[in-house]
């Protein structure tokens, strides 16, 4: 189950075989408690699968605002950045990046406003200097936040950092840079989720029930995004997943790095295989009017924003003719088309001292066999308008865009990526079978 502020949803899957056997939806309400949600899952499944009732629930969550992480480290062209990717692998909202060059009132806002859920903290390779993560200590304990911390830098300096966050929820794990040019996010990544389920989901007051902090394993996004993996090891295939919500579009993605690419890109912090980024002024609803306003800038939209408006004004709002179905449609093919923009580089030609030479930034997508399209609105879209929103991802672009060229384009409709993510430790097996449902289901009808 995904718990979310504003709707539960539900997979019932056979933990032997990895068969879906029915998805059910709830609306929640963070007025009352979460888990009013779960219960009325399980009870619209009952009637037709009365072992629903039994079934144990693994569920993920992001209500409440999700996971909401800020990141302290040296320069914040490179650890900083680095940490900003690591957290975003983790399914946070990065709410803070802050370098060795921030102002002092910077870090006193993580206790006033930013109010992070936690603080990632890295700094310097581990055969470099320990200073850059010792003022970042420092600075963060002279700041009178009190949170969680994840301490992810030289591990030189680790004992010396201990002593600066002495009581302090600390957990410490490797470097996220251990040499110039080489990113790790996994290790922090599993420890910022560790800090999610210990000191985050539960204090959230989300639910009053003591088995709600118990099912929960992980935050919606970081789930996704482990889905995403498995989906890419079982179709043996690059992969890409853009899903757009209300607040925010999410693009996941997971290709094999060419290491003959990593002469022509001048990226100041590597690209990582398994990537995943955030764009929160991209959505539907509450971001409807950010989206229309970018994609007008970007010469995809006009400059009336009043179906943008609308829709912010009143986040609850379901198209009922066919113009608003329509709009609902442009404003998502914006949003998807924008949120890639931004998560793949570009290729340009340049004349250097050896002549014309290709320089690429970013991610190279142009190999990804596989584009999953996800989120409500092309889930309940019917097929042909959910072509034209994902139809606009794909291709050559003539603007450089690292687009997948010829990929097989399906949508989510049955929203299973999150199961997968869930089953993915302790069914391996099912996790795989219900990745290979998708990847085989039938694909949507590109325009």
């Amino acid at each position: 189950m995904d718990v979310g502020s504003t709707f539960t949803k539900a997979a019932l899957v056979d933990d032997e075989n990895g068969t879906l056997l029915a998805t059910a939806e709830h609306p929640t309400t963070l007025a009352t408690d979460v888990l009013d949600g779960v219960d009325a899952c399980r009870a619209s499944l009952v009637p037709d699968f009365p072992e629903a009732d039994s079934a144990e629930v693994l569920a993920c969550s992001s209500a409440g605002g999700g996971l909401r992480i800020a990141v302290v480290g040296n320069e914040e062209l490179v650890t900083a950045e680095a940490g900003r990717r690591v957290a975003l692998s983790s399914g946070g909202k990065v709410v803070a990046v802050l370098g060795r060059t921030s102002p002092e009132a910077a870090f006193d806002e993580l206790d006033r406003t930013t109010r992070p859920d936690v603080v990632l903290l890295t700094g310097g390779t581990d055969d470099g200097d320990g200073e850059g993560i010792l003022d970042g200590a420092r600075r963060l304990a002279a700041s009178g936040w009190r949170g969680p911390v994840v301490v992810a830098g030289n591990v030189a300096a680790r004992a010396a950092v201990g002593e600066v966050l002495a009581g302090w929820p600390v957990v410490v794990t490797d470097n996220v840079v251990p040499r110039i040019g080489v990113l790790a996010p996994e290790p922090a990544r599993r420890a910022i989720r560790e800090m999610f389920l210990t000191h985050v989901i539960g204090g959230k007051g989300l639910s009053s029930r003591a088995d709600f902090t118990a099912m929960v394993h992980g935050a919606t996004p970081d789930l996704v995004l482990t889905g995403v993996e498995v989906l890419a090891r079982v179709a043996e295939c690059d992969v890409v997943v853009v899903d757009i919500g209300g607040a925010t579009t999410d693009v996941h993605s997971v290709v094999r790095l060419d290491p003959e690419d990593a002469g022509l890109s001048r990226e100041v912090v590597a690209t990582t295989p398994v990537t995943r980024t955030v764009e929160g002024d991209l959505g539907m609803r509450w971001s409807a009017v950010t989206t229309w306003e970018a994609g007008h800038e970007a010469g995809l939209l006009g400059k009336d924003t009043a179906p943008a408006v609308r829709r912010n004004a009143d986040p609850s709002f379901l198209p009922s003719s066919d113009l608003e179905r329509r709009e609902d449609e442009l404003i998502a093919a914006t949003a998807a088309t924008l949120a890639l923009r931004r998560h793949v580089g570009r290729s340009r030609v340049v004349v250097g001292p050896d002549g014309r030479v290709v320089e690429r930034t970013g991610k190279d997508l142009r190999e990804v066999a596989l584009l999953v399209g996800s989120g409500g609105t092309l889930r309940h879209s019917d097929p042909e308008s959910a072509a034209r929103v994902l139809g606009g991802l794909t291709g050559s672009s003539p603007e450089g865009w690292q687009l997948p060229e010829h990929p097989r384009v399906v949508v989510d409709r049955d929203y299973v990526l999150a199961a997968v993510g869930l089953l993915s430790e302790r069914r391996p097996s099912a996790a795989a079978a219900l990745a290979r449902s998708l990847s085989t289901c039938h694909e949507d009808h590109a325009s």
